[in-house]
């Protein structure tokens, strides 16, 4: 219980920052900012907001999930690769608030970057796997 209490704050946190972002239309900005390099990587730019969102929070990103199934359908193409990025990748900032904040570990840099390159290849990994799987 101990534990619990000290990381709940910074759990909250990112819940109401991701909630935030959403609600502002903030995730939709970047949607439309970072289409044209998605699109060029084969990603839709109707993923962007979950692969964002996904690096915070995986309750934030499972909404954006059903939003994702509701709009495109859970067999289309998108919903397919919806799917597997959510399989494929982890909730980076959450887990590391979580595990760090309980271990004491101050210096966390190389962890996020080893993070953030995992999530990459999630990310990656689940574009090709989608390719093949809607071919």
């Amino acid at each position: 219980m101990r534990t619990v209490a000290e990381i709940l704050p910074t759990i909250v946190g990112l819940m109401v920052a991701v909630g935030v972002l959403r609600a502002s239309g903030f995730l939709d900005f970047l949607s439309e900012l970072l289409a044209a390099p998605a699109e060029a990587l084969h990603f839709p730019a109707e993923l962007i907001p979950l692969a964002l969102v996904r690096i915070f929070s995986t309750s934030a990103a499972n909404g954006l999930l059903t939003d994702i199934y509701a709009t495109c359908g859970p067999d289309s193409p998108e919903g397919i690769l919806a799917s597997l990025l959510i399989r494929c990748t982890e909730s980076a900032f959450y887990t590391m608030t979580g595990y760090c904040t309980a271990a004491l570990i101050p210096k966390t840099l190389c962890t996020l970057a080893g993070a953030l390159f995992a999530t990459a290849a999630g990310l990656a990994a689940s574009t090709l796997l989608a390719g093949w799987v809607t071919v």
